[in-house]
C-alpha cells in the first residue's frame, strides 16, 4: 500500500486552526513542519505532499477579514521542501506546481534541484489552478479557460520532462587533470517550439538522480484524466464511492494506454481524511469538535468556492442547493460536491459542514482496526494503489495515524516495516526513466 501525508499546514478542516493543540501560525512555523515531517518519516510514508495557490481567495479586500483562511501566510512550497530535505533522510518530498502560472524551464530547474538536495526524492504534483484570482497576481484580466489550462499544461509537461533529458547521466565528467568538465556530445538543446513555449535548452544542471523526479497528477475531469494519462506516474483523486473510483481508475488507465503508456504504471491514490480514537466515540468527538469550530460565513465561503466561487449569499441555508451556472474553475470537485448534495439530500448548511471537512474528499470516522478494515477494502480490492492520508488537524491527526492505524496496517501486512531503497521511485516501486 502506498501512503502520502497531505500537509496542509493547520489540517485539512477549515477550522484546524482555532483547535487549541494547533500552532496558529502555523503555515510559516518551520519547527511545525520539521516535527511533520519527521513524524511521517518515522511512519514510514512514501511522500509528503504540499498543496499551493499564488493568491489569496477573495474578489476584494473586504472578503478578507473571515473567508479567505486558506492559503493565508504560507510558505512557498518547494523551499519548504529545500529545507526539510535537510532534515529528514528517506522520505518524498512532493508539492503543487500550477502550469498556469509558471514556466517550464523555471518548474524544470527548481524541481530537478530538489531531486540533487534531497538525494532522489522529489516530485511535483501538476495542477492547472482552480483559483481564479491567481490570475490578477500574473498580470492577466482573467483566469484562463479551462479547456485552454489543461492544453498548456500537456505541452508544459512535454517540456520540463524534456529538458530533464537534455543531459546524458554519464555527461558530466570534471576531470581536473584533463581540464574537461563535461563531455560535449553528451548534451544537446531541446529545441521546442509549440503553441504556448518557446524554450532552447539545455538545463543548466546535471540530469537528477531519479532521471525524471515523480510526477502527480491530481485532475479528475475528463481534461485532467486525459493530462494525467499522458503525464502522471501517481494520480491523486478524490472519491467517497467504490464504484465511482473503479470507474475512475479505468479511465485513466485506458488514457494512459492511448497515449502509448503501460497502463499499469500509474498507481492511484485517493484521498482519505481520518479521524482516529483508541474508541469510536473518542473518534466521534474529535471530529465533532472541529465541527463546533466552523464559523457560518467561512463554511459558506468555502463551499461556494468548491462550486466554483458561485454567489450563495441570498440562499435559504436550510434549503437545497440551487441550480448552478456554468463554472471555470475546478470541475471535478464542483461535481462531486453537487452529487454528494443530491445523493443525501443535504441543505446548504449540512453541506457546507461537510465540504469544510472533508471537502469532497472520503471521510473516515473510528478507531485504528476500522479505519484500517476501510483501506484495507479499497485497497484489496485492486479499486486503488493506496492512499494519501489529509489529518484533519496538525500535529495531532499525523500522530494518531502514524501512532494507531499504520501498526495495524503493518499487523495484516499491508504497509512497509523498513523503507528499503532511497529514491521515491525506489519507494513507488517506479522504474528510472532512461533518456
Amino acid at each position: 500500500m502506498r501512503l502520502g501525508a497531505f500537509l496542509y499546514p493547520a489540517g485539512y478542516h477549515v477550522a484546524a486552526w482555532r483547535h487549541p493543540d494547533v500552532p496558529a501560525d502555523a503555515g510559516m512555523n518551520f519547527a511545525h513542519y520539521t516535527e511533520l515531517a519527521r513524524t511521517a518519516e518515522r511512519g514510514l510514508f512514501d511522500f509528503l505532499f504540499l498543496p499551493d495557490s499564488s493568491a489569496m481567495r477573495g474578489a476584494d479586500m473586504t472578503e478578507l477579514s473571515r473567508t479567505a483562511i486558506r492559503y493565508v501566510a504560507q510558505f512557498e512550497p518547494l523551499t519548504l521542501l529545500g529545507a526539510l530535505a535537510a532534515v529528514t533522510e528517506r522520505i518524498g518530498l512532493t508539492a503543487t506546481v500550477s502550469s498556469t502560472y509558471n514556466e517550464p524551464y523555471h518548474t524544470a530547474r527548481m524541481v530537478a534541484s530538489l531531486d540533487h538536495i534531497s538525494g532522489g526524492r522529489a516530485g511535483w504534483n501538476l495542477v492547472t489552478s482552480q483559483n481564479p484570482y491567481e490570475a490578477y497576481n500574473f498580470g492577466l484580466p482573467e483566469h484562463p479557460d479551462h479547456a485552454a489550462r489543461y492544453h498548456r499544461a500537456q505541452e508544459f509537461a512535454t517540456v520540463v520532462k524534456g529538458l530533464w533529458d537534455t543531459w546524458h547521466d554519464d555527461a558530466w565528467v570534471r576531470d581536473k587533470a584533463a581540464g574537461q568538465y563535461f563531455v560535449p556530445e553528451k548534451v544537446g538543446p531541446l529545441d521546442h517550439r509549440g503553441e504556448h513555449f518557446s524554450v532552447r535548452g539545455p538545463l543548466n544542471m546535471p540530469r537528477s538522480p531519479q532521471g525524471h523526479p515523480v510526477t502527480i497528477q491530481a485532475g479528475s475531469s475528463g481534461p485532467g484524466v486525459d493530462l494525467a494519462g499522458a503525464t502522471a506516474d501517481v494520480v491523486f483523486t478524490a472519491q467517497h464511492r467504490k464504484d465511482d473510483v473503479r470507474a475512475f481508475a479505468e479511465d485513466v488507465r485506458a488514457s494512459a494506454e492511448k497515449h502509448g503508456r503501460d497502463p499499469e504504471s500509474l498507481q492511484v491514490l485517493a484521498g482519505v481524511f481520518p479521524f482516529v480514537g483508541r474508541t469510536r466515540a473518542e473518534a466521534e468527538e474529535k471530529a465533532e469538535r472541529l465541527q463546533d469550530l466552523i464559523e457560518p460565513a467561512v463554511g459558506l465561503s468555502l463551499l461556494a468556492s468548491e462550486l466554483g466561487h458561485v454567489d450563495l449569499s441570498g440562499c435559504d441555508l436550510d434549503g437545497p442547493l440551487p441550480e448552478l451556472p456554468p463554472s471555470n474553475s475546478g470541475q471535478s470537485r464542483r461535481d462531486l460536491v453537487v452529487r454528494m448534495a443530491a445523493d443525501e439530500n443535504l441543505s446548504i448548511r449540512q453541506l457546507y459542514k461537510r465540504v469544510a471537512g472533508s471537502r469532497g474528499h472520503r471521510q473516515v470516522v473510528g478507531t485504528a482496526a476500522s479505519i484500517a478494515d476501510e483501506l484495507e477494502d479499497w485497497f484489496g480490492s485492486g479499486l486503488v494503489d493506496g492512499f494519501i492520508v489529509m489529518p484533519p488537524s496538525l500535529p495531532g491527526g499525523l500522530d494518531d495515524f502514524v501512532d494507531l492505524v499504520l501498526p495495524e496496517l503493518r499487523r495484516r501486512g499491508l504497509f512497509r516495516t523498513a523503507y528499503e531503497g532511497r529514491t521515491l521511485r525506489d519507494h513507488l516501486g517506479l522504474e528510472r526513466p532512461s533518456r
